[in-house]
């Protein structure tokens, strides 16, 4: 940890200057200094994080988040009530990460889980960068297929269409934190089963593919038949030409959740470089959808293009999983689960004619019809309730 936190230290030189060649030719020179303090903690706040992930104390992270919510919230309801500039903003949330970056690293020391300081080994350091450079290439990749379509629907159609599809993208690019972040505190007990106990590493995927599957599919079935009372609720009414985006987007919601399984799969087994592949067919594919479809069908084609980007990532990272690693068994896994958003779906289509705060009644009926079709359909055995028990105690511990 502490060649790393060294690291980012001398990142952050670079950072700093990349971050004022950007503020200051646009008149936000007063932004620069909060901007660089936020930007050095939340990268140390999100280390030191992952350290307790690495060794599944998450009783310490909960503890944490509670914590940092009211600071932050002290801080923003002092600047409203104050009428503060946007520079206290960023500075409110400097002092959130600046307490998250104490309270870990006090918790890390008291308990010995790691040596919190700075050094540096040079050797160690280039092992870490070949082995790294798969990761930053995928990231480089995601970045390109997350964020081409925008520009290029601007190119073809036009601000208007690229404001009506970017607005729509921004609830779903939110609810993408959820996947991300259960695959950031299972990706170490992944690591692990892969280094000591490579036989039961596919039994843990599987799990894993399937709670996602499960808390995925009935947002992305949720926000589809929803799509109408939601735009004016998430979006305003401004955008209300961002319904049919929202609608196609929420089917790649439901990709983008399940498809974390392969890449936790395929990076924990030391297959970084296989998923850089796969990130790679999907840039490939999204371009080539996006240039064939946006110029007929505007930002609905690029809707649809973000679609068939997911899916084409889902199948080639399962594919490669399954020569890597181990055959995921999806069908068997997904149809009840899949089942049981169906007859959610049907049974809210009906309320999705509510506007505003209403929309609250069909989530609510979701929820409990959702909740009962799993268990009626036994989607989840009671072994694994029990498992999920287990690891919700390990996690307290």
């Amino acid at each position: 940890m502490r060649n790393v936190m060294s690291l980012r230290l001398l990142m952050s030189v670079i950072g700093f200057l990349l971050l004022a060649a950007l503020v200051i030719p646009i008149g936000l020179g007063a932004l620069l200094l909060p901007g660089f303090v936020l930007m050095v903690l939340t990268s140390y706040s999100s280390l030191l994080r992952n350290g307790l992930y690495a060794v599944q104390q998450l009783g310490y992270e909960a503890v944490a988040v509670v914590l940092e919510s009211l600071i932050l919230l002290a801080l923003v309801v002092y600047g409203v009530r104050t009428r503060q500039g946007v520079a206290y903003f960023v500075w409110a949330y400097a002092i959130q990460y600046a307490f998250s970056c104490v309270y870990f690293a006090v918790v890390l020391a008291s308990k010995r889980i790691a040596m919190i300081g700075w050094s540096l080994e040079p050797a160690l350091l280039r092992e870490w960068f070949w082995k790294g450079l798969p990761f930053a290439l995928t990231f480089v990749l995601t970045i390109i297929y997350f964020r081409i379509d925008q520009p290029l629907i601007d190119v073809f159609r036009g601000l208007k269409e690229a404001g009506l599809y970017g607005a729509a993208y921004k609830p779903i690019e939110s609810l993408l934190f959820v996947p991300i972040t259960f695959l950031s505190i299972v990706f170490p007990v992944l690591s692990v089963y892969h280094r000591d106990r490579p036989t039961e590493l596919l039994d843990a995927i599987n799990r894993f593919y399937k709670g996602l599957l499960l808390m995925g599919w009935p947002i992305s079935i949720g926000i589809f038949v929803l799509a109408r009372p939601l735009t004016p609720l998430l979006l305003g009414r401004d955008y209300l030409g961002s319904e049919p985006a929202l609608r196609v987007l929420a089917l790649a919601l439901g990709f983008a959740f399940v498809n974390n399984a392969f890449i936790g799969a395929l990076n924990a087994s030391d297959r970084q470089s296989s998923f850089s592949w796969a990130a790679g067919w999907s840039v490939v594919v999204n371009v080539v959808l996006n240039l064939a479809l946006i110029p007929l069908f505007g930002y609905q084609g690029a809707s649809w293009a973000t679609v068939m980007t997911e899916l084409t990532l889902g199948v080639v990272a399962w594919t490669l999983t399954a020569r890597h690693v181990g055959r995921v068994a999806v069908l068997s896994l997904s149809w009840r689960i899949i089942l049981a958003g169906l007859i959610m779906g049907a049974a809210i289509y009906p309320l999705s004619s509510l506007d505003g705060l209403e929309v609250a009644l069909p989530i609510a009926v979701g929820a409990v019809v959702y909740g009962a079709a799993v268990l009626l359909l036994r989607a989840l055995t009671g072994e694994e309730i029990a498992w999920a028990r287990r690891a919700l105690a390990l996690a307290r511990s």
